[in-house]
């Protein structure tokens, strides 16, 4: 049965299927110009001088970062063991007092019981600097290794600021194998659906043009500032390192549900009248009054979060508000009609060979969506 195709969808579709190119054409190059800045993201944690002045936590750390240096809001732990080296201190303490990215340094303290020595360390920038970064890696790489030399001493860089660094870096390292392990889920379980490539394998693409505009939406406005007034952000910060795994492990959900809601429609006319064009308008619009307002009220209930106070809530908010209006206009209502439109027949091929090798079920098979409607089956598109 299905829900009835409004007429101005309907015609909205149409318009597209006729214009395939120009539309595809637009409106990937839009996601890709909004995907840009990706290239620029920088993972941290946004610190209490991010938060609104009215915050006692914000006058606070103004008070510190003014009275003592911004990198008294972030000390940096030195843990070093001088078993063997009794000089290494000295030489410890003076070659990280001399880095640039130091601005002063406590008092060492030795444990009597273990004879382990601990360095108070005040960077000259705050937590959230991308300079105190680079300032911990320094002292990792270059400054410790000179201090202790080849003997038998071990020092170690700790703190909070190092300790969200690394969360930082190390969760980088971790979203590529992530993305790819979704995708590769993803692909197989569309492709067991729907018996065919490059249904699944447009879904995916297209589902990750959405997010990564997304993420360069973010990049915009909190690390450049771009609008950052609207949403009340007093200060620009980076990116926190776990929102885009977070991220996209939500949006990639959803936008599957609008996929495979879309697309089950799409194929259920396909199997019904053999004619692609009307396949897409008649499955198009009898989804989109159902995907668009499902859209708008999760857009209205995320943009609720981007006027919070604290900037990752803001952050999220904003992430997942966008992403979902972009899946469920420019990619759901634009890019798959026309791709679509473009690819034709082609949308449902599937090898031979492959197609021997799935399993069959009563999801996704030509003879029960045949049944359904009460029409012979039509054989699928594979290669003889």
């Amino acid at each position: 049965a299905g829900a009835v195709p409004a007429a101005g969808w309907r015609r909205w579709i149409g318009h597209v299927g006729r214009h395939p190119v120009p539309y595809a054409v637009g409106a990937a190059g839009l996601l890709l110009t909004a995907t840009l800045p990706v290239l620029g993201l920088r993972v941290g944690l946004p610190d209490d001088g991010s938060l609104p002045h009215s915050r006692t936590e914000r006058r606070a750390y103004d008070l510190v970062a003014e009275g003592f240096g911004p990198g008294t809001n972030g000390p940096l732990v030195i843990a070093a063991d001088p078993t063997g080296d009794p000089g290494v201190l000295d030489r410890l303490v003076a070659t990280v007092a001399a880095d640039p990215g130091i601005a002063s340094v406590a008092p060492t303290h030795i444990d009597r019981a273990t004879g382990i020595a601990t360095l108070v360390v005040f960077p000259t920038t705050s937590p959230q600097d991308k300079a105190t970064a680079d300032t911990i890696a320094r002292l990792r790489t270059d400054v410790l290794p000179t201090a202790i030399g080849h003997g038998p001493a071990r020092a170690h860089v700790g703190g909070a600021a190092a300790s969200l660094s690394d969360v930082g870096q190390r969760t980088s390292q971790r979203l590529p194998v992530f993305v790819a392990a979704v995708l590769a889920m993803s692909f197989l379980l569309l492709m067991l659906v729907f018996r065919s490539i490059l249904v699944p394998l447009k879904a995916v693409l297209l589902n990750l043009l959405s997010i990564g505009a997304a993420y360069g939406i973010m990049v915009a406005v909190f690390q450049w500032g771009w609008g950052g007034a609207l949403i009340g952000l007093e200060a620009t910060v980076p990116i926190v390192s776990f929102i885009p795994m977070f991220l996209f492990a939500i949006l990639f959900g959803l936008s599957m549900d609008y996929e495979v809601f879309l697309l089950s429609r799409v194929r259920e006319e396909y199997l019904r009248t053999g004619d692609n064009g009307t396949a897409i308008v008649e499955g198009v619009s009898r989804t989109a009054r159902i995907i668009t307002s499902a859209a708008l009220i999760m857009v209205a209930v995320f943009l609720s979060f981007a006027v919070a106070e604290d900037p990752s809530t803001k952050m999220f908010g904003l992430g997942l508000a966008t992403a979902i209006f972009i899946d469920a206009t420019v990619v759901r209502m634009v890019l798959v009609p026309a791709t679509m439109t473009l690819l034709g027949r082609t949308n449902w091929w599937l090898p031979k060979w492959l197609d021997w090798m799935l399993p069959r079920g009563p999801v996704g098979t030509d003879d029960t969506d045949a049944e359904s409607t009460g029409e012979a089956p039509r054989p699928r598109l594979v290669d003889r």
